[in-house]
C-alpha cells in the first residue's frame, strides 16, 4: 500500500515531539542545543532566522547530518538536542523523523519560523 504525505506527517509527528516557541526560546543559546532551519535560502533571506541556527535546506539534511558524509556539518552531534523548524512545520516534522531514524535521540519540532517570531524570539538577518 502506498504511503501518502499525510501518513508520513502523522508518523513524524508521533515520533518527534512538538515544542512551543516559549520552550524553544528557553533552550536557545544552550551549548547542547542546535537549531536547524530547513527552509530554502530565499525563504531565510526574506524573513531571517533564529540566531545561530544552521541553515540546511530539507533536501540536504541527510548529507549534513551523517558523520560519514563528506558534507557533514560538525555542529550535528547525536548527544545534543536538535530543534527543527521550517515555514509551517511540515518539513520540520519530516526532518525530525529522519534525524531520529539516523540515530539522533533528542529531536524536537518547533514548527514554523513564524511561531518563533510571533512569540518574540530574536531574529537574525532577513
Amino acid at each position: 500500500m502506498a504511503v501518502t504525505v499525510k501518513d508520513m506527517l502523522e508518523a513524524a509527528n508521533a515520533a518527534v515531539p512538538r515544542i512551543s516557541a516559549q520552550e524553544a526560546k528557553a533552550l536557545h543559546g544552550h551549548p547542547q542545543v542546535v537549531f536547524v532551519d530547513l527552509r530554502e535560502p530565499p525563504e531565510v533571506a526574506a524573513s531571517g532566522k533564529v540566531p545561530g541556527a544552521l541553515t540546511i535546506p530539507r533536501g540536504l539534511l541527510e548529507f549534513r547530518a551523517d558523520p560519514e558524509s563528506p558534507l557533514h556539518e560538525a555542529a550535528f552531534d547525536r548527544a545534543k538536542t536538535i530543534i527543527t523548524y521550517c515555514a509551517s512545520g511540515g518539513r520540520a516534522a519530516l526532518a525530525g523523523k529522519t534525524l531520529k531514524d539516523m540515530g539522533y535521540t533528542d529531536v524536537r519540532n518547533l514548527g514554523g519560523f513564524k511561531d518563533w517570531a510571533d512569540a518574540g524570539g530574536a531574529v537574525e538577518g532577513g
